[in-house]
């Protein structure tokens, strides 16, 4: 069993930076995939960014411009957003499954509860 609790969300202008995180529990978080998903008001949970063991992977509208990143130590995730957008505004996800492929195609096992990310143009 894996519980995920984000934070981290909050408002900023555009162009500016926040550092999501992930806190999870379990034993075995350094074997679980792991990823961020969002959902903008009135649109469908988009993916974001996954990390497993074979590196990071991201959407093309955030690359370049975010960062996944681990500490399997601690048992967290976060995301490093920079340059940030109106368009990045959304409730921000943290997933988590033992499967790389399921977490990119959003059907991990367990997932946080999310935390609002506001960005003012």
């Amino acid at each position: 069993q894996v519980q995920l609790v984000e934070s981290g969300g909050g408002l900023v202008q555009a162009g500016g930076s926040l550092r999501l995180s992930c806190a999870a529990s379990g034993r075995t978080f350094s074997t679980y995939a792991m990823g961020w998903f969002r959902q903008a008001p009135g649109k469908e949970r988009e993916f974001v960014a996954a990390i497993g063991w074979g590196g990071a992977y991201y959407s093309d509208s955030v690359k370049g411009r975010f960062t996944i990143s681990r500490d399997n130590a601690r048992g967290a995730l976060y995301l490093q957003m920079n340059t940030l957008k109106p368009e990045d505004t959304a409730v921000y996800y943290c997933a988590a499954d033992s499967s790389y492929s399921m977490v990119v195609n959003g059907r991990s096992g367990y997932w946080g509860q999310g935390t609002q990310v506001t960005v003012s143009s």
